[in-house]
């Protein structure tokens, strides 16, 4: 299964988080992370082999709990770790997500 490997950064912090959708963010996921209470934030597409090779057995672990019907998982929590893991160089096109009340 190829996986996409994401880098948002929210008001509380960074998290890496790992996905076997089609894009590294879509709608699906928006709502996901909404569930989380995540409902503003920046995301990046990162490398998914690079953060395979840097994660090592970590990574290895998140994936194997990922299934089809549970196509969301975190690999770094902490928000200090995961966002000086990548360079800017290595990051994606940014994408920006609020969620605005009516």
């Amino acid at each position: 299964m190829k996986m996409k490997a994401g880098l948002i950064l929210t008001g509380s912090g960074a998290l890496i988080y790992l996905t076997s959708h089609k894009k590294f963010m879509d709608d699906s996921l928006i709502k996901k992370f909404e569930a989380k209470g995540i409902t503003k934030f920046i995301a990046y597409e990162i490398p998914a082999e690079e953060a395979r090779k840097r994660y090592g057995k970590h990574f290895d672990l998140v994936i194997q709990d990922l299934h089809e019907t549970d196509d969301l998982r975190i690999l770094d929590y902490e928000g200090c770790r995961a966002f000086q893991m990548f360079s800017f160089k290595e990051l994606g096109e940014p994408i920006t997500y609020e969620k605005l009340e009516a």
